[in-house]
């Protein structure tokens, strides 16, 4: 099986973070582990720990830099190689340069209208969407 090539908008590693069930955590644990790839840079990186280490999510600090490790750890580092200008919210720019850099198959992202429904390869869908494509026998039930 080859390897689905993926790209974690912040809200759905946020919406993991808060929800032990749920299809955001789904997708982050199945992005997380082999045969998918999940594919960050360091602007992604920096807003992930921004996000989650906002008070009014009240994510516990140990919590947060467990999660932040994992994802380090069992991520791959690319670095965009150029500045795209393609979404509504210039802030989710970074999440196509990303997804352009890792040739990704899929952006996952709970906020679908901010971006195109496609770049190039990539196909932005929602974690429902992407548990249907990756391990649809979880919805059964």
């Amino acid at each position: 099986m080859l390897a689905l090539r993926l790209i974690l908008d912040t809200n759905v590693v946020v919406s993991a973070a808060l929800q032990e069930e749920g299809f955001p955590r789904i997708a982050l644990t199945i992005a997380l582990n082999r045969p998918a790839r999940l594919y960050v840079s360091q602007p992604i990186l920096d807003e992930y720990t921004e996000v989650l280490s906002r008070a009014e999510l009240d994510i516990p600090k140990g919590q947060r830099l467990r999660l932040l490790q994992l994802i380090k750890n069992r991520s791959f580092l690319i670095a965009p190689y150029r500045r795209l200008e393609v979404t509504i919210d210039p802030d989710d720019n970074i999440f196509i340069e990303g997804a352009d850099a890792a040739r990704a198959d899929y952006l996952i992202t709970g906020n679908r209208r901010h971006f195109p429904r496609f770049w190039k390869g990539t196909k932005v869908i929602t974690p429902r969407e992407f548990i249907e494509i990756a391990a649809p026998h979880l919805l059964r039930g």
